[in-house]
């Protein structure tokens, strides 16, 4: 596969895990939470990784970036998290080049996503992107695919019908509740965790359910208060955890937490409950399903759940497909030009220097020289040849590092094209 990256002995790569191959479980052990992020990208900045962004969702923990061997970025997420390199080798990808490209508009574009057209993607990449180039970890190749990823996902969400419909892990959740609970209008609901998802779920179920009796509970009240107060729903201490547990109906459990929060040994029912536990890692215990009457869902039944909306999602794929690789080719272009620019610009100078020696040697030789005519007439010569070589290095066809590594053993002019 051509290599049209930023360096002949690095190369770009994409390497994670997902929902495709990784249950809930091995998700959560992978995950990587804000501090980990951190540590990780230090770290890789001591071992001399140029650039790298890192993205870890509820669905996926990935890496892109640059390296000599894609055990590299491997070992930073396994040395960050709770998961194994034994385990990764199991249900990890590694893409390289073209193909980690290629991952990346996909994940962007919601082709990828668990459920079909969900977006909420793009904004973790652009929040991890930014969170790199402060810490000097962006190049100008990241940050141009970024940016190219960015316009896909903008002009698929706007040219097509791929993202028509509610539909996402939070909606999802909402409509298994309406589909499952009887009278739900009338149920206590509590919302524990209010995260993104946490959000989104209830504004869901604000929206969809009409109903008045959902609490908040979240680690930090203030942030609950805020969503309450738009909402106009109760927000209780997280202390009183296990007392609203026995008053809910419905408990949807959105929290960030490393370790389950919510266990069979902090319910005490009278009635039946039902938890959606939204998390990764899981944050509500499998023991929970052991009492009588209680029914645990997690987010990958949710996300298996099709509707007619998802169904009518599929029907865009092929447009959103030529919208990425309309894009791809832009950015493709712009990459194999900046790679080999320098080669040309250096190739421009060597003949010109050629040229200077000559014509002053040819000056001196020659009675009567006419310097400024044969300046204009070895100019265009030069353009000339640069122009073919330039043609030859654009071409599709063209090995382009083989070609590089040519042009400058030829003129002896020693750039590496970076």
């Amino acid at each position: 596969m051509e290599n049209n990256n930023l360096s002949k002995h690095h190369y770009f790569y994409s390497v994670g895990l997902s929902y495709k191959k990784a249950d809930a479980d091995m998700r959560g052990k992978f995950s990587l939470d804000a501090s980990a992020i951190i540590r990780l990208l230090e770290q890789a900045k001591s071992e001399g990784i140029e650039s790298l962004i890192v993205s870890s969702t509820c669905n996926r923990t990935e890496i892109y970036g640059f390296a000599e061997h894609p055990f590299q970025l491997i070992k930073l997420i396994c040395e960050n998290s709770n998961g194994t390199v034994e385990e990764f080798q199991k249900v990890g990808f590694v893409y390289k080049n073209q193909e980690a490209i290629s991952h990346m508009f996909r994940v962007g574009t919601g082709l990828d996503s668990q459920i079909l057209g969900d977006f909420e993607i793009i904004s973790q990449i652009k929040s991890s992107f930014i969170q790199s180039k402060a810490m000097g970890l962006a190049n100008n190749f990241m940050e141009r695919l970024v940016n190219a990823v960015i316009q896909a996902s903008k002009k698929i969400k706007t040219d097509t019908e791929i993202s028509s419909g509610a539909t996402s892990v939070s909606f999802a959740s909402v409509q298994y509740i309406i589909k499952n609970v009887e009278n739900i209008g009338n149920k206590n609901i509590l919302l524990f965790g209010t995260g993104k998802i946490g959000r989104n779920t209830c504004e869901n179920l604000v929206k969809h359910t009409k109903n008045e009796h959902i609490t908040l509970i979240n680690r930090t009240k203030d942030k609950a208060e805020r969503l309450a107060g738009k909402l106009n729903l109760i927000v209780k201490d997280y202390s009183e955890l296990h007392l609203e547990l026995q008053k809910a109906d419905v408990v949807v459990v959105a929290t960030g937490a490393q370790n389950p929060t919510v266990d069979k040994a902090i319910l005490n029912l009278k009635k039946p409950l039902l938890i959606l536990d939204l998390s990764i890692p899981k944050n509500v215990h499998e023991n929970v399903a052991d009492l009588e009457g209680v029914t645990l869902i997690h987010m990958d039944h949710l996300s298996q759940m099709t509707d007619e909306t998802l169904e009518n999602r599929k029907n865009h794929i092929p447009a959103a497909e030529a919208i990425i690789e309309e894009i791809k080719e832009e950015f493709n272009i712009w990459t194999k030009g900046r790679k080999f620019a320098p080669t040309i610009n250096a190739l421009k100078e060597k003949l010109n220097a050629i040229k200077n020696s000559e014509l002053d040697f040819q000056s001196r030789k020659i009675v009567g020289f006419n310097e400024e005519q044969a300046e204009i007439i070895s100019a265009r010569i030069i353009q000339k040849i640069t122009t073919h070589f330039a043609n030859h290095l654009k071409d599709d066809d063209t090995m382009v590092d083989e070609s590089i590594e040519w042009i400058e053993k030829v003129f002896k002019i020693g750039v590496l094209a970076k």
